[in-house]
């Protein structure tokens, strides 16, 4: 995978029709844009409802000019379209269920090149039901590399495109809402336990505060 945070030609179409698309299939608020950096690395570590999220995520730092890079499950990248998608904006393939070392190993590389990881610390695609235990490459990642965490919540991707494939319902344009969170920085060592799951635990907290804002704005 090249390692980049510069929008080429294909960036920028596949930027420009996943708008469209988007302003015709949903109603989308952000909030809290403003904690995206503008330069330097960070690691978005976000909840997971839909195989939707990476691509509608990563429009917010789109904006500003830089791209992102997410961990996706391995078994989307074999679907037409989405697929398509993910390998096309450089998308980061991981095998759920195992330790996968390269695609950790490629997401490291992302951020000691100074641009944006993204990752989705349930480690899957969940119901929306509850947010699930968080996994602790994020905080692993972000201790190794001394940078900030943005946690992220998103909501109503899973209306129109679930986990188990997508749909047709009311309503027309549901609503999808992505907040993003205040940078956390961690402290200690990426081989301590303890401080790795304390990062972690505030990682999750974050997000499930920022997905309660989220699911409120859907009212």
């Amino acid at each position: 995978m090249a390692v980049r945070d510069r929008q080429d030609v294909v960036w920028h179409v596949l930027d420009a029709v996943a708008r469209v698309i988007l302003t015709l299939t949903f109603r989308v608020r952000w909030i809290g844009v403003r904690n995206l950096p503008r330069t330097g690395p960070a690691i978005l570590a976000a909840n997971h409802v839909s195989p939707l999220d990476p691509i509608i995520i990563a429009l917010a730092p789109s904006a500003r000019g830089r791209t992102l890079n997410f961990l996706a499950a391995a078994e989307f990248f074999d679907r037409p379209v989405i697929g398509w998608l993910l390998r096309a904006l450089h998308q980061i393939p991981v095998r759920r269920g195992a330790a996968d070392w390269q695609a950790l190993e490629e997401l490291a590389a992302v951020v000691r090149h100074g641009s944006l990881a993204g990752i989705f610390p349930e480690g899957r695609i969940g119901d929306g039901s509850a947010l699930g235990r968080g996994q602790r490459g994020a905080a692993r990642l972000a201790l190794a590399a001394g940078v900030p965490v943005i946690p992220i919540a998103i909501w109503g991707t899973h209306i129109r495109w679930p986990r188990k494939g997508p749909r047709a319902m009311r309503p027309i344009r549901p609503r999808v809402t992505i907040v993003f969170g205040e940078p956390i920085l961690g402290e200690g060592s990426p081989r301590d336990r303890e401080a790795v799951r304390a990062l972690t635990d505030r990682i999750m907290a974050s997000i499930a505060s920022n997905l309660a804002v989220a699911k409120s704005r859907d009212r």
